[in-house]
């Protein structure tokens, strides 16, 4: 049996990264529409219909969603549409009334968002949960956060064409990921019209007829429209009955457990987000296979963590596999760096000023790549493939002997011969 108290599919089909990819897609157009004129085509000016954006995306997350539930009732599985809590080690409880006996339970419960800096008028703020269904579009944005759901929303709004301000507490966006690829979004993000604002959060937050007076921690004041909370998620098991039924939780409320998803409690197991250890989509799902294929299928199946690719979909778009340069440094003796940045082939004919940015991190001492880090078009995609380049021990050797694909922007990948930097360890 599977209970869920909201729709079928989770936070990444119906409120997260599909609609996201969605909106993504739109708002690209209009860079698409500037670069038109570029190679000779006359488009007449355009615009945006925000309610049919939202209609459009809404019509494929419930065409998704179904076909989510079908697979589930096609598979065997019992659906209860309700909310679930746990009554002991081996019990559930839903809403409905009902308790459930069962000899394995599985918390798969994700995460949901922070509802923080606590502030004066913080009721008045969205979180990504409601923003994909605003009945209107919001001309004056404010994005709290400095993340990756942030830094996506801020880069959309900007290019649907909403004045997008940002604001976050650190010194600059995207805190973990390498160095140069933030470097490359901040200019990037400020090119497409996103006012950063580093160092700044919002100390109070009023309404007034027209929206939304958004007084920050510098002295500054803001008028806008909406104000999108984006700074960070949390483990989702408040009111879940864990702790009752003696799993242990950790400091963030996640839930705490071993290379085989299992709980303090024997029969309880946690995978995804709840567990906050990778929280991504494609690790939760190879993460409820490992346990079905131990526990149902009597296979000793563990997840390897090691070379998750990761892109960040904001415009251009950020895609990343392996250790940043500051993490390989901590760990390695020696550490090549080889990047290079020019502009994409496209740019040269529409005139925009957008830039790729690539850099390969290598063990000086193995010649083994550890990383891969690119900013530019259909960096994610890229990501994807070089993960398994990464995974199966791929050396700077090997990437220098591919032949390259040209012309394309990912042939510097295989011909970037020319070391940038190099840093090695004090005895």
């Amino acid at each position: 049996m599977i209970a869920e108290e909201f729709r079928i599919g989770g936070a990444c089909v119906i409120r997260g990264c599909v609609p996201k990819k969605l909106y993504v897609y739109a708002s690209r157009f209009a860079d698409d529409f500037f670069d038109a004129q570029g190679f000779g085509w006359n488009v007449a000016p355009a615009h945006f219909d925000w309610s049919k954006l939202v209609n459009a995306k809404e019509a494929e997350v419930s065409r998704l969603s179904a076909i989510y539930a079908a697979n589930l009732t096609k598979a065997g599985v019992e659906t209860a549409l309700s909310r679930a809590s746990v009554a002991g080690p081996q019990s559930i409880r839903l809403s409905d009334g009902r308790t459930i006996s069962a000899k394995n339970i599985l918390i798969a419960t994700g995460a949901t968002p922070l509802l923080e800096p606590a502030i004066p008028g913080i009721e008045h703020t969205i979180t990504s949960n409601e923003i994909f269904d605003l009945r209107q579009f919001p001309r004056r944005l404010l994005v709290v956060g400095g993340g990756y759901i942030a830094v996506e929303f801020a880069s959309i709004f900007a290019r649907l064409g909403a004045h997008v301000t940002e604001v976050f507490r650190a010194d600059n966006v995207l805190r973990g990921f390498d160095g140069d690829l933030r470097a490359h979004l901040a200019d990037a993000l400020s090119h497409a019209g996103v006012d950063l604002r580093a160092g700044v959060l919002p100390s109070a937050i009023e309404k007034t007829a027209n929206g939304f007076r958004v007084t920050l921690s510098d002295g500054a004041a803001l008028e806008v429209d909406q104000i999108l909370l984006a700074t960070g998620r949390r483990p989702n098991t408040r009111g879940l009955g864990l702790e009752e039924a003696g799993v242990v939780l950790d400091a963030a409320g996640a839930v705490k457990v071993d290379a085989d998803a299992r709980s303090s409690v024997p029969s309880i197991y946690a995978v995804g987000d709840v567990t906050n250890r990778i929280n991504l989509t494609p690790v939760a799902i190879r993460e409820g296979h490992a346990f079905a294929d131990r526990v149902f299928g009597g296979r000793k199946e563990t997840v390897d963590y090691d070379f998750v690719p990761t892109a960040v979909f904001t415009t251009p778009e950020i895609g990343t596999v392996g250790l940043t340069e500051d993490e390989a440094r901590a760990r390695y003796g020696v550490v090549d760096i080889y990047s290079t940045g020019f502009r994409p082939m496209k740019a040269t004919l529409s005139g925009r000023s957008e830039r790729i940015y690539m850099k390969i991190v290598v063990d000086g001492d193995s010649d083994r790549v550890l990383g891969v880090h690119i900013f530019g078009h259909e960096a994610g995609e890229l990501a994807q493939v070089l993960a398994i380049a990464l995974r199966i021990g791929a050396k700077k050797a090997d990437f220098d002997a591919t032949m390259a694909l040209h012309p394309s922007a990912a042939e510097e990948l295989v011909t970037l011969r020319t070391r940038t930097l190099r840093h090695v360890r004090p005895v």
